[in-house]
């Protein structure tokens, strides 16, 4: 038996019901919001993440998939979204044809290598928005409270923003300085990872899971103490704007982010309790540059939906899920089974959800079929019937049987079906 390579899933059942609204949520946020969707290649040449992410962090040294293919052509499996949204905008010349700033968000696949654990695994799914050519703090904030309002929606009301600020290069440069003088006694306690950091890129130092324990650690020297009076205005005007938005969040010195990229302003999408970083992300004013494009400041963020789905279930968060068919077409004889074809096809293209038999069952197996796919009104055919231009409807809820005339059915469904789900969502709101 061949089975699925380590570090992918299965998406079935229950969980895909979920993974599907989710999605079909984002995608109705963003219309909202005025985000066009963006799709980039699974692939790019290994040099735009070796570059654009950089070599510093633990994605390019440890976790991406470079191979070569059959032109000697050095390529990477995407590991984040987006270096790759930056190249495109670069190389469709975006800055030239749209009126700035682009806004944009992608939704699709990435691949890291490193050991699989739950809610992180080798082939992932990502969500994330991109604003390419806007330095507005404002534009910060609107990012921020996109985040923060799509948890919401799903129910994670407990969720805070971790904001920090990284500064301009000045103050980056004047904190790097900082914490190598402040770590170089500690070097021989540091992890092997931090030892490296420490020479490449001393402020992913704070960002170390193995060394945070330790009680040196604790004292090292904070950011914001560090930024300069350009760079603790411009957090100050982020903070104001989310403020009036509401979004609720702490200032937290700890949060650097992973990436090399970043500078301004960083954050995470934490539960309450601070243990579960549900999505992050930040500004990022030189990419576009480094890349080979026009001087462009971006913001934006990403989120796992892996382990999104995964709070939400383990959080039995109930979703308004579409898990039934809305209608059941039964029948017998070959005769109905025509019938029942032609009549699942129109109300399907009438925009209802129908499931039909398929396999001759008797009508006792059909009805426990029908109850299976939670359907709310069943279709009883039978050839008398039907030679009047009739057909049985019944309300799988409250079992209430009438007759209609088969040219009325669409108009019986609009009526009835809306007057359901207008029910139901009274229901749940009380």
């Amino acid at each position: 038996m061949i089975i699925k390579p380590k570090g992918t899933v299965d998406i079935i059942d229950e969980e895909a019901r979920i993974w599907k609204y989710v999605e079909e949520l984002i995608d109705s946020m963003m219309e909202k919001y005025n985000y066009n969707y963006i799709r980039t290649p699974i692939f790019e040449a290994s040099e735009l993440f070796h570059r654009g992410i950089g070599n510093t962090s633990d994605i390019v040294t440890k976790e991406t998939y470079d191979f070569k293919d059959r032109g000697d052509r050095s390529l990477t499996l995407r590991p984040e979204g987006t270096a790759g949204v930056v190249r495109s905008f670069i190389e469709n010349k975006m800055y030239g044809t749209h009126n700035l700033p682009v806004k944009v968000y992608y939704n699709g696949t990435m691949y890291r290598y490193e050991r699989p654990q739950l809610g992180r695994n080798r082939e992932l799914t990502q969500f994330g928005v991109e604003v390419l050519g806007s330095r507005d703090p404002m534009m910060d904030a609107e990012v921020i409270s996109l985040s923060y309002n799509l948890m919401k929606m799903l129910g994670l009301n407990d969720v805070v923003i971790h904001i920090n600020s990284l500064g301009d290069k000045e103050s980056r440069d004047n904190y790097r300085e900082a914490l190598k003088n402040y770590f170089e006694p500690y070097l021989d306690q540091l992890c092997e990872d931090c030892k490296n950091r420490f020479h490449k890129n001393p402020l992913r130092i704070i960002d170390c899971k193995v060394d945070s324990s330790k009680e040196f650690f604790k004292k090292a020297p904070s950011i914001l103490d560090y930024l300069n009076k350009e760079s603790k205005d411009y957090l100050d005007k982020v903070l104001e704007y989310l403020d009036i938005l509401e979004v609720k969040y702490v200032v937290d010195d700890k949060i650097v982010r992973g990436l090399d990229y970043y500078n301004h302003t960083v954050f995470e999408i934490m539960g309450e309790d601070g243990k579960l970083a549900l999505g992050a992300g930040g500004r990022y004013d030189n990419l576009v540059k480094d890349l080979g494009g026009p001087d462009t400041p971006c913001v934006g963020f990403a989120m796992g939906l892996d382990r999104l789905v995964l709070t939400l279930r383990e959080r039995d968060i109930k979703l308004p899920l579409k898990d039934n068919a809305e209608i059941f077409v039964m029948y017998i004889n070959e005769e109905e089974k025509k019938y029942a074809i032609y009549i699942a096809n129109e109300l399907r293209m009438a925009g209802f959800r129908v499931e039909t038999e398929y396999t001759a069952r008797n009508l006792k197996s059909q009805f426990k079929r029908a109850d299976y796919f939670n359907s709310s009104y069943l279709i009883i055919l039978n050839s008398d019937d039907l030679n009047e231009g009739l057909v049985t409807i019944k309300n799988n809820k409250t079992k209430e049987e009438e007759k209609i005339m088969l040219e009325y059915l669409i108009y019986y469904f609009d009526e009835h079906l809306d007057d359901d789900e207008h029910s139901e969502s009274e229901e749940n709101h009380e």
